[in-house]
């Protein structure tokens, strides 16, 4: 029996989704132009920008986005399951800083520093994506989003969640995918990569999201809606009423975006939190956070779309016990409401600030949770008797060959980074010296995967073509 997490009963859900559509003609959602040029066609009331969207519109368009698919690798072969309870994990995205592991403050995050975490990433099994995960300083800013996804893609062959900041951004990430897959079709046919999408609290698809939103739908990309009302500051104050904003903005977004291209994959996700009223902050490893994160990803699975949400961070900007309580927790209760992929880990500092050794330590906690998911099984056909048969009251268990066949797929054994003792005890350190020294040695053990000449050439004919539009000549990172 699996293990399952629900917040809402039915009854609760249903109330969520009533007051969604009711928001969607009632004050409506403000929609940009691209947006707006979809819906009047459908028969929307479109007025000084506000767009009334009727239920059975929005109904409809829910009835069409796929309830499934997948993310693929490099190689095109099927990685990341979205859809069901599958649960995935990858690292958080577009963060300025780094935490240095020398000083253990924050700097500004830079290209070998992300070519680091990508190194790191695609040689620990728990993570299933890559993310883009950092903003380098050391990049011309016009071209950050796209230069942060050539470098994940050079560096990697796992599926990768990502997102570009602008419209103009997105084509050139585009061109890049599709250079990397072999082609537009292959791109469309074996996606590797999922776009946030973010719309802004409240109910307001901007210029750049909405446009993101339909060209990620006609190439047939996933895109990944990342709503975030802020409980008690750009959303109702009660979790159950941010959890309706969340749904209308979700609702409202896979409505454009199924206008747009019928059938195209989209995910249920977000990155809903509450406003601090004491300290102004907007924490994501408070428990009333990983509460909304939860109910908002069961009224998506209610409707049976896939989904995703915003956990495994810590607040502070140390990693510390802090750091370890609020991620930990949240990885476990996130993997226990089978939220397909779960971002966030190795984040400090509201989001603000990125630790390889986080990763590496949270990498633990995502491999206790998965050893939960596959919860308690009877194996044999007597649980406890045929070997009490054996040793009496002796308890010499060890000797048993049934200890030896089976103690693998009972018991979980974490790295070096866990502190357990035994023969392979590195004395006296703390968790972030071990991760340090785990985290060399995964970046010493690590070899970039192969890529086809051809597809080399491409990515880095479209990469100096970027660069040279910011008065750059050489490739970083590569």
């Amino acid at each position: 029996m699996r293990p399952r997490l629900e917040l809402l009963d039915r009854k609760l859900v249903e109330r969520v989704l009533g007051e969604a559509f009711q928001l969607l003609r009632e004050p409506g959602v403000r929609v940009a132009d691209a947006a707006a040029d979809l819906l009047r066609p459908a028969g929307v009331q479109v007025e000084n920008g506000v767009a009334r969207i009727p239920e059975a519109l929005a109904r409809n368009a829910l009835a069409h986005a796929p309830r499934e698919f997948w993310l693929h690798t490099r190689e095109g072969k099927p990685a990341v399951h979205y859809g069901g309870d599958d649960v995935c994990f990858d690292p958080g995205s577009s963060c300025l800083n780094i935490l240095d592991a020398d000083s253990r403050q924050p700097r500004p995050a830079m290209v070998a520093d992300l070519v680091r975490m990508v190194q790191v990433v695609e040689t620990l099994p728990p993570y299933s994506a890559q993310s883009t995960a950092m903003v380098c300083n050391d990049v011309p800013q016009e071209i950050g989003d796209f230069y942060r996804l050539f470098l994940v893609l050079w560096h990697s062959s796992k599926p990768v969640v990502t997102g570009s900041f602008s419209a103009a951004g997105l084509r050139p990430m585009l061109e890049l995918l599709a250079a990397d897959a072999g082609g537009q079709d292959a791109l469309r046919s074996a996606p590797r990569a999922v776009f946030d999408v973010c719309p802004s609290p409240p109910l307001n698809w901007s210029e750049f999201a909405a446009e993101n939103l339909v060209e990620l739908a006609r190439a047939g990309v996933p895109a990944e809606i990342v709503s975030m009302p802020l409980a008690g500051a750009t959303a109702p104050v009660t979790l159950a009423g941010a959890v309706v904003q969340h749904a209308a903005e979700c609702i409202s977004g896979i409505t454009i975006h199924q206008l747009a291209s019928p059938g195209a994959p989209i995910v249920w996700g977000g990155a809903p939190a509450i406003f601090d009223m004491r300290s102004g902050t907007t924490p994501m490893g408070a428990i009333e956070t990983v509460m909304l994160d939860l109910a908002c990803a069961q009224v998506g699975k209610a409707l049976g779309l896939p989904t995703h949400a915003y956990l495994v961070a810590g607040d502070g900007k140390l990693v510390d016990a802090q750091a370890g309580m609020e991620s930990g927790i949240s990885c476990v209760l996130g993997a226990l409401a089978g939220i397909n992929m779960i971002s966030g880990a190795g984040m400090l500092d509201f989001l603000a600030c990125h630790s390889i050794e986080k990763l590496v330590i949270d990498a633990e906690a995502i491999a206790s949770a998965q050893r939960l998911l596959e919860g308690v099984e009877a194996r044999g056909e007597a649980l406890a008797t045929a070997m009490f048969a054996q040793t009496g009251l002796a308890g010499d268990f060890l000797k048993l060959k049934e200890t030896r066949a089976l103690f693998r797929q009972e018991q979980h054994f974490p790295s070096s980074v866990i502190e357990r003792g035994g023969p392979q005890s590195q004395g006296a350190s703390d968790t972030f010296e071990r991760a340090r020294r785990r985290a060399d040695e995964l970046v010493s053990s690590y070899q970039r995967p192969g890529v086809r000449p051809e597809v080399e050439r491409a990515l880095r004919q479209i990469a100096e073509r970027e660069l040279a539009r910011c008065g750059r000549t050489s490739l970083m990172g590569v």
